[in-house]
């Protein structure tokens, strides 16, 4: 009886290390779903910072001179924001894989490493994009205004590695 009791008890400790595994490997891509999201943001308020204190400067400089101040700045300010939508599309379908814990389990070394890869690359396109944003709002202000259609297509090319990175991030997620 007591080495019945003992295969017993080795089998409940032995589910028990397992249960604990899968939680610790879908935590793991768990943690890769919420980074993607945390990390776009990030390059989001970058980005929408860094433009936003060159359309700061633009508007004080047209005060000074008595013009009227510009809305066109506005929509240079607004444009990183989009990545943290991007990596948000990301997150709610990694989200969906993360609901199927056999897919979750096997797979969360690579729902890690999308979240991550999501994140890091809508951070740094966002945060560039910022930046483009930036000095393209000191060439409106400069220019009077000129070169707006150069500008957006700029920075539009920057957007677009942040809807690359998206798409290909969203196809190597594994059917749950």
């Amino acid at each position: 009886m007591t080495q019945e009791f003992a295969l017993y008890g080795l089998a409940n400790g032995f589910s028990a290390i397992l249960a604990e595994a899968d939680a610790l490997w879908r935590f793991m891509g768990g943690t890769g779903s919420v980074m993607s999201l945390g990390l776009a943001a990030l390059g989001s308020a970058l980005g929408i910072g860094i433009a936003g204190q060159a359309a700061a400067g633009a508007w004080a400089k047209e005060a000074r001179a008595g013009r009227n101040l510009s809305f066109t700045y506005i929509i240079l300010v607004g444009m990183p924001i989009s990545q943290t939508l991007y990596a948000m599309i990301v997150m709610n379908n990694l989200g969906g894989v993360l609901g199927n814990a056999d897919v979750a389990v096997n797979s969360a070394g690579l729902l890690f490493g999308i979240g991550l890869a999501t994140g890091v690359a809508e951070m740094l396109s966002a945060w560039m994009q910022g930046i483009v944003g930036a000095a393209g709002i000191r060439a409106l202000s400069d220019g009077e205004g000129q070169g707006l259609a150069f500008i957006i297509i700029a920075m539009g090319i920057v957007e677009t590695v942040g809807i690359f990175a998206m798409v290909f991030l969203l196809g190597m997620i594994p059917a749950a």
